[in-house]
């Protein structure tokens, strides 16, 4: 026997059959029992992958704050160094000046008493005695 060609109306019908037969298929898929049960499994899942993200997101703030804590007290530290530091640079200064004052009026008092002693020495000269 010879293989038959399928004329209009046989392709025609078999495609009728073949979307009926789709249909019926998400029919019954649609009414499953199973398919809500995924259904609320899915949104279950969904759900919690929200709640880790809003952990994730509140443990982020809470970091990033504490990171921001944690920089304005390394700030104020270095501030109070910076502080400090030029307390004692201003100390040190005072402290070469008053010792400049001094040496200068020690060099002063040093250099009177020699005027004083050459001039006294040049009367005693002149005196002769």
């Amino acid at each position: 026997m010879a293989f038959k060609y399928p004329d209009l109306k046989e392709r025609q019908q078999a495609a009728a059959t073949a979307k009926k037969a789709l249909l019926e298929k998400f029919k019954a898929a649609a009414t499953d029992p199973g398919l809500a049960e995924k259904q609320a499994e899915r949104v279950a899942i969904n759900e919690a992958r929200l709640a880790r993200a809003a952990e994730r997101e509140a443990a982020k703030k809470a970091q990033e704050a504490e990171r921001a804590r944690q920089a304005a007290i390394a700030a104020e530290l270095a501030a109070k160094a910076q502080r400090e530091a030029e307390e004692a640079a201003a100390q040190l200064e005072r402290e070469k000046n008053e010792a400049a004052e001094l040496l200068a009026l020690q060099q002063k008092a040093d250099r009177d008493a020699r005027y004083a002693a050459r001039k006294a020495a040049k009367k005693e000269r002149r005196r002769g005695y």
